[in-house]
């Protein structure tokens, strides 16, 4: 199959899969798998080759980004569980000063969500933020929540060691330069932040009416030193930095001697210490040592074996997505669209954001968005790449697009996304002032997000 009947065919593979989703309620990963098959059959590729393509796509996830998704998510979990996280947020607090609470909490949000997942951040870190507008009369309970929402979903999209930038880092060839994809989503969540600010002031402004969560009218209200007793003993500050920072410099080492050109055993040692594998492992060797320093080695079992039960379907959809990628690849797609490469050059980068804001949209989960973009994208060295086709074919495209399917992926939160339900529900919003707020946010931020990506592409690419 070739020319306009391919293209449809392809585009009526992705509505499927989004159906699929999002109104039959199909697990994703047997969505993307049943959709990557009969898109196979569908395009007529040999029947004997199918199953030999299938297994190379979902194989190579493990191959490459598997062992980092899993250390990234321990990494998080552990810091969660012995209270570093609420020793970052405690640091952010103390360096911002409380005359700023929401830019507090949302740059709290932005660290904590670099190792831990925004629902999972938010449920963390709301205590503290109902603690600080009990405190400080003059903080708006809702502007606080819209900042802290959007302070954590941008580091969740466009930043490792979560999983779906390491997915997209891993789909489109740059599994080993995640220092490079770190620097470029800190700078990438610069105008993401100040938009997300400068929304929840907005809304800070509004008459929106909150009630208690359910259940929270029985029970005391903790101010913040009481709700950081409950963790008892907290990690020192740089213990709770050293697990994110100390991977975060090892990568970025090893990436600066591989680019210098250095040869011998020290260059050689460092390479090795920079890769992400290596470079996450040490850092989880320092989620050891908060374990240890809190007295709750006891838990690292458990908390090892909720991190694998975390990721394993991640892992799975990650994998399911590099099958569809796989499948759009051998079908002929990407040359169908190489012969259009005139118009294709016009939408560019804007074309990993429109198809990864559809997904968000259509079936709610970011990673899912993510991870299946990355997929249909392809490596951007690989010739016969959806990469190749859209003329990024450089290791800066490949960073801006990664950026930019983030973006998208934030664009829009809403009842579709269990992190609007989270949201809402321990703010005490109703359904809708949930739009007004948490997916009026996802909008504009995710809006601001692609500019700012666009606007970098006309000057680095």
């Amino acid at each position: 199959m070739t020319g306009i009947p391919l293209l449809i065919t392809f585009f009526l593979a992705i509505v499927v899969m989004i159906v699929a989703i999002s109104k039959l309620k199909i697990h994703p990963f047997l969505s993307l798998m049943g959709t990557s098959l009969l898109l196979a059959i569908a395009v007529g590729l040999p029947l004997a080759k199918i199953p030999g393509i299938v297994g190379a796509g979902f194989s190579g996830i493990f191959s490459s980004i598997g062992l980092v998704i899993i250390l990234g998510a321990l990494i998080g979990l552990v810091l969660e569980r012995t209270g570093g996280a609420i020793r970052l947020a405690d640091v952010v607090i103390r360096c911002v000063g409380e005359k700023h609470p929401q830019l507090a909490i949302m740059l709290m949000g932005w660290i904590v969500s670099i190792p831990v997942f925004c629902d999972s951040g938010f449920v963390i870190l709301n205590p503290i933020r109902k603690a600080l507008c009990k405190k400080l009369r003059n903080a708006s309970p809702v502007g606080m929540a819209v900042a802290l929402s959007g302070g954590l979903y941008v580091s969740h999209v466009f930043i490792p060691p979560t999983p779906g930038p390491i997915a997209a880092a891993g789909f489109l060839g740059l599994a080993d330069d995640l220092a490079a994809v770190i620097l470029v989503g800190i700078a990438a969540s610069i105008p993401a932040l100040i938009a997300a600010y400068l929304f929840s002031r907005h809304i800070a402004n509004q008459d929106i009416q909150i009630q208690d969560p359910e259940g929270a009218s029985d029970t005391v209200e903790k101010d913040y030193d009481a709700l950081v007793a409950e963790y008892g003993k907290l990690p020192s500050a740089g213990a709770s930095f050293a697990p994110i920072i100390v991977p975060i410099l090892l990568m970025a080492l090893g990436s600066v001697v591989a680019m210098a050109g250095m040869e011998g055993a020290v260059a050689t040692g460092l390479k090795f210490l920079g890769t992400p594998i290596i470079a996450l492992i040490i850092g989880l060797l320092f989620t050891v040592y908060l374990l240890f320093a809190t007295s709750k080695m006891g838990m690292f079992y458990q908390v090892t074996e909720e991190t694998l039960k975390t990721v394993g379907p991640i892992l799975f959809i990650t994998a399911a997505g590099a099958v569809l990628g796989k499948v759009i690849s051998a079908a002929g797609f990407v040359e169908f669209m190489k012969t259009n490469a005139a118009f294709l050059a016009s939408v560019g980068i804007f074309f990993p954001f429109v198809i990864s804001a559809i997904l968000k949209t259509a079936q709610g989960s970011s990673t899912v968005a993510i991870t299946t973009t990355a997929g249909i994208m392809g490596m951007f060295s690989d010739s016969a790449s959806m990469m190749t086709a859209l003329g990024l074919t450089t290791p800066m495209a490949a960073l801006l697009t990664v950026m930019a399917i983030g973006a998208g992926a934030m664009t829009v939160s809403h009842a579709n996304d269990s992190y609007f339900w989270v949201v809402t529900n321990f703010t005490g919003m109703d359904p809708q002032d949930g739009y007004r707020t948490q997916t009026m946010m996802t909008l504009v931020v995710g809006m601001v997000s692609m500019i700012s990506i666009f606007v970098a592409s006309l000057i680095l690419l």
